[in-house]
């Protein structure tokens, strides 16, 4: 048996990186997953490998910046399985300008209707449902950032994890009384397709230090599957290797500005 038999389970941002290694994890602890994203291309391949296990899994196109879609996507899953006993709400961008002197309003708010709205409106979909029920996790993927704001996460995406994980603290406060458990993974450099974003593209050699998203996904598994009567609140990962930032920083620091190629 599966730690998480007869469990239905939605995972945000499942397509590729953390989220894809999450669901693959889940599934083989025997979860029914919603798996969720704007891409429908690489959640269709999530499902047809869990497929090829034996596990249940469905893909669903959702634009996780329209708080109304994010909503629909936890309401629909309850219509169709009847109950969410795991959200995992992974999905998330950053700016490519990251300097608070630089960044657009357009680029601030689509980070925050992402990490933060699209978050709340998911999390508040489901919850009401968990606590019918008795019991549920919600687990969010935040970031190192959210403790350790600056240049390489970005003043947007460093003050939206922040929320993230102050909404998570906010359940434990609120409704572990009620069966409910949230918990926060923040983890530092992952090796992961957001990383694309970053105003300077790290290299291989600067990946080779960063933590893998399975690492993180191992993380976010032992939340889900420990037993009710615990909850891991947050959970802060880092790299064990240093690495150089400085041309990150440097980088960064100019993105966005008249001076940017300079």
């Amino acid at each position: 048996m599966g730690h998480l038999d007869g469990q239905v389970a939605i995972i945000t941002g499942a397509g590729t990186g953390i989220g894809r290694e999450t669901a693959l994890m889940f599934a083989d602890e025997g979860a029914r997953l919603v798996l969720a994203g704007r891409r429908i291309e690489p959640l269709n391949e999530v499902v047809e490998l869990i497929k090829t296990k034996d596990g249940t899994a469905v893909a669903r196109s959702v634009d996780l910046e329209d708080g109304d879609a994010a909503a629909a996507l936890g309401e629909w899953t309850l219509q169709e399985f009847g109950q969410v006993d795991v959200l995992v709400n992974n999905a998330g961008h950053s700016s490519r300008v990251r300097s608070i002197r630089y960044v657009g309003v357009e680029e601030w708010e689509s980070v925050f209707k992402v990490n933060v709205e699209g978050v709340f409106r998911l999390t508040q979909s489901v919850v009401g449902s968990m606590i019918e029920r008795g019991g549920g996790t919600v687990i969010t993927t935040s970031s190192y950032a959210a403790l350790h704001p600056g240049l390489l996460g970005g003043s947007a995406y460093s003050a939206a994890k922040a929320a993230s994980y102050n909404m998570m603290r906010g359940i434990n406060a609120e409704l572990n009384s009620r069966g409910i458990r949230a918990s926060t993974i923040l983890p530092a450099e992952v090796d992961t397709p957001i990383l694309n974003n970053r105003p300077h593209n790290p290299d291989a050699e600067a990946r080779a230090t960063m933590m893998l998203p399975e690492d993180v996904a191992a993380a976010i598994l032992l939340c889900a599957t420990l037993p009710g009567r615990t909850v891991i609140e947050e959970i802060v990962m880092s790299p064990t290797q240093p690495r150089d930032r400085s041309v990150d920083l440097a980088v960064a620091s100019k993105a966005g500005s008249s001076d940017e190629k300079n």
